[in-house]
Parts: structure tokens; C-alpha cells; sequence
């Protein structure tokens, strides 16, 4: 049996493991979360490596290349350089086109509305694909990059403005502490009225909610009637809380696993053992060529 381990500086709160079959290979999958202790993640990966097949990073991005040049965040590096036998991936490899692809699966294969339609991405930076798939799809796309990221109340309303904004930004956002930035540890699993509050009416005047499900939950008001949520990394308990607020469709990016969706370095992870290549030697091609031949799709709940 391979073993995939993600060690991710999210909640601990969200652990979880799984068996999952894939190509006549099992695989027990785990996530362990550090509570936004990057110590603990190092510590994690150097005891674990190469006892494990591969590791999965969560809870933060080793760099951002969407935009057309690879920006590196230094917490991450900091966790990355821990693992010195088994391959370590952060789910970057995979996120752009697959995001992409999951976007126009949803609109084109299961026939939601989404064409034409007023959408919010909480954040697009690291989610460029889904970006794209959106604008051409015609809808009007708000990006939340410097409301969610930098506390900035500037909505973007062009991925044009986000390759412009980006060699401003994240060359200096890229070595602050990551916790800036991001919710991590207990910001993952609790949630402030107050913020909530904030951004209100960008879900109200929004009809596709997306992007990752962190920054959403941040800042989710407590009705989403009618809304679809396009997403990824959420428990039993983000789907049931999900429908409660009134959620109609929830799409996923990556498949279920016994009872969540985990994040996108997960299956990456999974990827990297059966493409057997050395990571740095595995193309996109590579991975969507085995994501095709093991044809996995989208997680499409439908509420109502």
C-alpha cells in the first residue's frame, strides 16, 4: 500500500485520512494540520521522509506562476527544503488547468448556469484557469485578490489588472508571514460576525461563488440562496453547512474521498507515484494525461 501524507498549516481540526484505490494501487491518504505551526510542519516532513511515498504541502502555495513568472513564498520554501527523499508537491502543477477545466465541466457537461453570469473569485492569483474559464464564458467576474489577500477594499474586475497588479505585489507579499495572508491554524474552522459582514454584498450581488474555500468561508454571510459554490478542500461539514445557508450546487475541483474533498496537492501527490517520474520531470501533459485515464471528475452536489 502507498501512503500519501499531506502536512498542511491549516486546522487540525480538519484532519483526515481515506483508502483509495487508483490503477489496482491502494493508497491511504492522510491530512495532519499544524495549526499554522510551520515548525511543527518541518518537523513533520523530516521524520516522515522517505517512510512515505509522497507528501503533499496544504494550507500554502510554494510559489505563484500563473501570472508569468514564478514567485516563491519563503514560509514555504522553509517547509519544502524539509523533505530531502520523498517528493513533495503543493498541488501548483495541477491547479491552473485543472481549475479550468472544472470550470467549463460544470457550465458545458452538467448544464449549470453559470455562462453570462455575475461571479465572485475570492481569489484569482493562484486560480488563473479558473479565471479564464469564466471570462470566456462572458461572465462579469469580480476578483476579491486585494479584498481577501491584502485587506485592500478594492474589487478587480479584469484578470488583465491581476497580471499588472501582481510583479507590484507579490515580490513583497511573497516574503511576509504566509498567516498575513491566508487563513491558517483556528482561522480555518472559526469565523468573525464582524468579518463576515464585510463583504456581504459581493455574495448577495454574485451568482457563482469561487475560488478557495478558506477565503470564502471567511467572510460567507449567513444565506447564499441560490448561489453555486465552485471550490475545493471541504469536510462533510462544509457541504452540510454549505446547503444550510442555501447553497443550490456545489462543484468541487477534486473528487470525494470517503467524505471530503482534499486540496489539490493530495492528488498531485497521488499523480507523482503513478506517473513515476521525477517531479520536476512531469509535464502538464503528464498529469492530465493520467487524470484522463483514471477519469476523474468533478464532485457535483446539487442542494436543491
Amino acid at each position: 500500500m502507498k501512503h500519501i501524507v499531506s502536512v498542511s498549516i491549516g486546522s487540525s481540526e480538519r484532519n483526515h485520512s481515506a483508502h483509495v484505490s487508483m490503477l489496482g494501487e491502494d493508497y491511504l491518504v492522510e491530512r495532519i494540520g499544524t495549526d499554522g505551526d510551520i515548525d511543527r510542519a518541518i518537523d513533520l516532513i523530516s521524520e516522515m521522509d522517505g517512510k512515505v511515498d509522497a507528501f503533499g504541502m496544504g494550507g500554502i502555495d510554494l510559489y505563484m506562476a500563473g501570472v508569468g513568472k514564478k514567485y516563491v513564498f519563503r514560509d514555504a520554501k522553509k517547509i519544502a527544503r524539509a523533505a530531502q527523499k520523498t517528493p513533495l508537491v503543493d498541488g501548483t502543477g495541477l491547479k491552473s488547468t485543472l481549475e479550468y477545466r472544472v470550470v467549463k465541466y460544470a457550465a458545458e457537461v452538467e448544464g449549470l448556469p453559470i455562462a453570462g453570469k455575475r461571479v465572485l473569485v475570492v481569489c484569482a492569483i493562484d486560480r488563473i484557469g479558473m479565471g479564464v474559464a469564466f471570462e470566456e464564458l462572458g461572465c462579469r467576474v469580480t476578483y476579491g485578490d486585494l479584498m481577501y489577500a491584502l485587506g485592500i477594499p478594492v474589487p478587480v474586475h479584469s484578470l488583465k489588472w491581476i497580471y499588472r497588479l501582481a510583479p507590484i505585489i507579490m515580490p513583497i507579499a511573497t516574503q511576509v508571514p504566509f498567516k498575513w495572508l491566508y487563513p491558517t491554524g483556528k482561522g480555518q474552522t472559526t469565523q468573525d460576525p464582524k468579518a463576515s459582514a464585510k463583504y456581504t454584498r459581493l455574495y448577495e450581488d454574485s451568482d457563482v461563488i469561487a475560488g478557495d474555500f478558506h477565503f470564502i468561508r471567511k467572510y460567507l454571510p449567513d444565506r447564499i440562496d441560490g448561489k453555486i459554490v465552485i471550490t475545493n478542500t471541504v469536510t462533510s461539514k462544509d457541504v452540510e453547512e454549505l446547503g444550510r445557508r442555501g447553497a443550490s450546487v456545489l462543484v468541487t475541483t477534486t473528487p470525494e474521498i470517503e467524505g471530503r474533498s482534499f486540496g489539490t496537492n493530495v492528488l498531485e501527490a497521488i499523480l507523482v507515484t503513478l506517473i513515476k517520474k521525477p517531479v520536476d520531470d512531469i509535464t502538464e501533459k503528464d498529469y492530465f494525461d493520467m487524470l484522463d485515464k483514471l477519469e476523474i471528475k468533478p464532485r457535483v452536489v446539487r442542494y436543491s
